[in-house]
């Protein structure tokens, strides 16, 4: 599969290429830069943006595909009162998940985290600040920030978190450099239910429920305020189907 390492080494050669081709007298190929560049640029573009491509790092996408297992899983908190009332949700259920929370919501929600560590569900980092420009920040800003968030967490719970859910689903060469130096599991989907594009319970639920199948990692956002009541009906759809609900480990 084409990751970013592959592609920049094409797009050199091809640069090269076009380059001496030119040099001896073939001034034909200067207009094959602007596509090579072009395909570059694009491949790159989708590779930052489908976390499921593995482009610029290996993320955990999906569990063992030959076992009926699926793990919800939440962005976005602490938020209350919304992720108290999604834990209550999950505890009439008996199901344990994940959850990747932000740094900066944590101050003021400590007694949450801790609620969600106590009561046996997994705990990533989303990043301290999840700013809009996340993406584009240097190695140094952005190991900083993810290693604020892990300070965070553990200073709340008193454990040390392995898991990361990059802001977005973006991915950079920045962030497989912070992540392997700072020793963290990248985590993304293949279950996406598009919760914060509609609020309507009944579409999100069909949506997941026709799409999820054996291991999938299925994106929820615990911030959301109608989120215990589409629990309340995901939950039982998805054991009448046999699945059995993990977290992320």
């Amino acid at each position: 599969m084409l990751n970013h390492r592959l592609v920049t080494a094409f797009f050199a050669i091809g640069i090269g290429l076009v380059f001496i081709f030119c040099k001896l007298g073939t001034p034909v190929f200067y207009w094959l830069q602007f596509i090579i560049l072009f395909l570059y640029l694009t491949a790159e573009f989708l590779g930052a943006y489908f976390i499921g491509l593995n482009f610029h790092l290996s993320s955990l996408n999906h569990l063992d595909k030959t076992q009926n297992k699926i793990a919800l899983t939440f962005d976005d908190g602490p938020s209350e009162p919304e992720t108290s009332k999604v834990l209550d949700a999950l505890k009439k259920h008996n199901v344990k998940v994940t959850f990747f929370v932000i740094g900066k919501n944590i101050s003021g929600n400590e007694s949450v985290l801790k609620r969600i560590a106590a009561e046996g569900h997994a705990i990533g980092s989303h990043s301290y600040s999840h700013h809009f420009w996340i993406d584009m920040w240097g190695k140094k800003k952005l190991q900083e920030d993810i290693e604020k968030s892990l300070s965070e967490i553990k200073n709340c719970t008193g454990t040390e978190v392995k898991l990361f859910r990059p802001p977005y689903g973006v991915t950079t060469p920045n962030f497989a450099y912070v992540l392997k130096e700072l020793n963290l599991k990248s985590v993304g989907w293949n279950m996406r239910s598009y919760d914060t594009s509609t609020s309507d319970i009944n579409k999100i639920l069909a949506r997941v429920l026709q799409q999820s199948k054996n291991g999938s990692i299925i994106l929820l956002h615990d911030r959301l305020d109608y989120m215990p009541e589409l629990l309340d009906k995901l939950i039982p759809a998805l054991k009448e189907k046999k699945f059995e609900f993990v977290t992320i480990a």
